[in-house]
């Protein structure tokens, strides 16, 4: 059997090192890269896309709910994803499914099931917490936010994430080195490809991915 190559996507180092001693422990040999953010996960992804499962946090620092996730499916397909989440509600892991995750795991989890549910989703089954029965629940509008967050190139999601975070363009650049032009021309694209036409609307859009609209944990 060839070596299991992981990648643990999660920004509390605590989680991970606990996450990759298990992984060590139950897929003997297999590698574990880390990753704190969406922005070091593209580029990781960039030099070496050949991992078999990446294992993702749904909150993450440059992400905003399930935009993370749709983005990485939109992108890398072919590579399964695994949602490990604080969060237990059946409804949180029926829409994980509906934007593209493989399987979703609480963090309450036993090693023994992490196991059996790695072991389910390597081998192309979809995995949720027993007892949990998936239901389709796509809400039209958070269908065509989410084709819009596919449609966006990594830069652009870069961008847009630090937009509806509320930073101007000028600040944008910096964050991103490159120049405010770059940036306005990025804005313009993306308001088309999602569908609005200013930041707040953006914003608005946006915050129908959030894993509890009301009440994001």
């Amino acid at each position: 059997m060839n070596t299991l190559r992981f990648i643990i996507a999660d920004d509390h180092p605590l989680f991970r090192a606990a996450l990759k001693a298990s992984l060590a422990q139950n897929f003997v040999g297999c590698t574990v890269s880390e990753t704190a953010s969406i922005t070091e996960l593209q580029n990781l992804l960039l030099s070496d896309n050949t991992s078999d499962l990446i294992l993702l946090d749904l909150h993450m620092p440059d992400a905003q709910g399930f935009s993370g996730l749709i983005h990485l499916q939109a992108h890398y397909p072919e590579i399964p994803v695994m949602v490990i989440s604080a969060s237990e509600a059946p409804e949180v892991m029926c829409r994980a499914i509906d934007h593209g995750a493989a399987g979703f795991l609480p963090k309450s989890s036993h090693a023994d099931t992490i196991t059996k549910a790695i072991n389910a989703v390597i081998s192309g089954a979809r995995w949720l917490p027993e007892g949990v029965n998936y239901q389709a629940g796509f809400d039209s509008k958070e269908q065509k936010m989410a084709s819009g967050i596919a449609s966006l190139t990594p830069q652009q999601f870069r961008v847009v994430t630090l937009l509806v975070q509320g930073l101007l363009n000028k600040q944008i650049a910096y964050e991103l080195s490159v120049t405010e032009a770059t940036v306005k021309a990025h804005v313009t694209e993306i308001f088309r490809k999602l569908g609005v036409h200013s930041r707040t609307q953006a914003a608005l859009a946006f915050s129908q991915l959030d894993v509890n609209p009301q009440h994001l944990a």
